[in-house]
């Protein structure tokens, strides 16, 4: 029979008589061990991506205003040259949708590799971790360190640590908070003292927040907050790309001179010398095989073939690999599944594309009196609206309205309004028509709105003329 990945139980066992069962475990400090390989370079790689868009994108500026802003008061969201209302809501929750799938199709694929290179949490762990490596020293040297009683020393490299960690955490803060209250006016205002107490609150608030999760934190976050590790056993299957130590060829582990016949004396690859465990930020022994803590990040790829390259082995011991090609099945790249959901994201990336693209500029409602109709002067009879334009571009411009749908329905408002960028009118309206020429008691009428400007923008809306009935 071929070989299977062992899989840890991770389900405590049951209780005894009255015993009771916790199911949380007090925390055990990581110590991780500084490494080098293929894997950190691309982590490092993707992380000064990440962080090159997190802190410099809320700098950038457009038409004389923040590039990214989400302007909550006025209830503006400007993204470069386009700016978004809370009518476009639904295109949040479309993109959302599309993240979610895109997190399904990547999932199925290669496992966890969000968690381990793109996901916040992991990143600023990683950077507060060589925070840690700069200040105390590398992995031994800072468990020396927490052991040593209090000195001048431990004192100041403790201070040193905590003081860069809160330098981050409050770069992230007012990054964060400038993306809502623009930066180049937050900075000058909180430093004098200006500014809104909630402003405070909030740089305050993820200042904390960043220092506590990346600081203290960590693996917890991974292990026990994030629904993620729970939910990914149902994504993966044995042609998922997972990070796995091979026991066919591992085994059995023991240490050896570099020189020695190691096969003749019944031993595997690998030498037990632990740095798969050392280097890993969750502190899990990959060799135990796959587990819910494992975030995909290939720190132990590295650290492992390392050591294989200093002993002269072949690399790989620990590797991206899939349970069928682990137990010398093929891997089937395509499967059903996989091209469902990139079936799907396509679909929903062109679909959301379009929308955004194709979106009107100005938005158009119309409401009627709440009087069904009367008779006018000349006896007529007679509606009135109110029609409701919201300018959503980031220009003046000048609308004519129109209404069809009746004909010899007679028009009394403005024909032509100015709306200034984002300015939202309201503009009574009283249509009127000889009871003679109405077709029916409720007839379907349509207000249309187009830009003098630029054709292209316009929009309309429907709604009802009441008369008396029609015999």
């Amino acid at each position: 029979m071929s070989e299977q990945i062992p899989v840890r139980n991770i389900t405590p066992p049951p209780a005894k008589g009255g015993e009771s069962v916790d199911l949380y475990a007090s925390r055990e400090k990581i110590y991780t061990r500084a490494f080098t390989g293929l894997f950190r370079n691309l982590r490092l790689g993707g992380g000064a991506f990440l962080f090159l868009l997190y802190f410099g994108t809320v700098w950038l500026s457009w038409n004389d205003r923040q590039a990214v802003w989400w302007n909550l008061p006025e209830r503006k969201f400007f993204i470069f040259g386009a700016t978004f209302w809370p009518q476009d809501f639904a295109l949040l929750s479309w993109l959302l949708i599309i993240c979610a799938f895109g997190l399904f199709f990547i999932t199925v694929f290669a496992g966890r590799v969000w968690c381990g290179y793109t996901c916040p949490q992991s990143v600023w762990t990683w950077i507060f971790m060589w925070c840690e490596k700069v200040t105390e020293g590398d992995r031994n040297q800072r468990m020396k360190l927490d052991k040593a009683p209090m000195s001048a020393n431990k004192l100041l490299r403790k201070a040193a640590k905590h003081s860069l960690w809160l330098l981050i955490g409050l770069v992230t803060g007012l990054t964060f908070v400038g993306y809502f209250s623009p930066i180049r006016d937050l900075l000058p205002s909180l430093l004098s003292g200006t500014a809104d107490g909630w402003a405070y609150f909030w740089v305050g608030f993820f200042t904390l927040a960043t220092y506590g999760n990346a600081g203290w934190l960590r693996e917890q976050v991974c292990i026990y907050m994030c629904p993620y590790a729970r939910f990914q056993s149902v994504m993966f299957d044995k042609d998922t790309l997972i990070v796995s130590y091979d026991p066919r060829r591992g085994e059995s582990r023991g240490p050896r001179k570099k020189t020695a016949d190691y096969k003749a004396e019944g031993l595997g690859d690998c030498i037990d010398c632990t740095m798969c465990v050392q280097v890993c930020p969750t502190g899990i022994d990959i060799r135990d095989g796959l587990q819910i803590e494992c975030i995909g990040c290939a720190a132990c790829v590295d650290a492992c073939d390392a050591i294989m390259d200093k002993m002269g082995y072949p690399k790989g011991l620990i590797s991206y690999t899939t349970e069928h090609n682990l137990s010398g099945q093929k891997t089937h790249l395509m499967r059903p599944r996989l091209i469902g959901y990139a079936l799907a994201l396509v679909a929903m990336i062109s679909l959301f594309g379009w929308a955004v693209f194709n979106r009107s500029l100005v938005e158009v409602d119309v409401l009627k009196d709440r009087v069904l109709f009367r008779e006018n002067e000349q006896g007529h009879v007679e509606n009135v609206y109110t029609v409701k334009l919201m300018n959503k571009a980031q220009r003046d411009l000048t609308y004519l309205i129109s209404v069809e749908g009746i004909d010899g329905l007679e028009y009394e408002g403005k024909h032509e309004v100015r709306a200034a960028a984002g300015e939202v009118l309201s503009i009574p309206v009283e249509l009127s028509i000889a009871p003679e020429k109405l077709p029916s008691s409720a007839n379907e009428i349509l207000f249309k709105v187009q830009a003098l400007e630029d054709p292209t923008i316009e929009n309309d809306a429907d709604s009802r003329f009441i008369g008396p009935s029609v015999r």
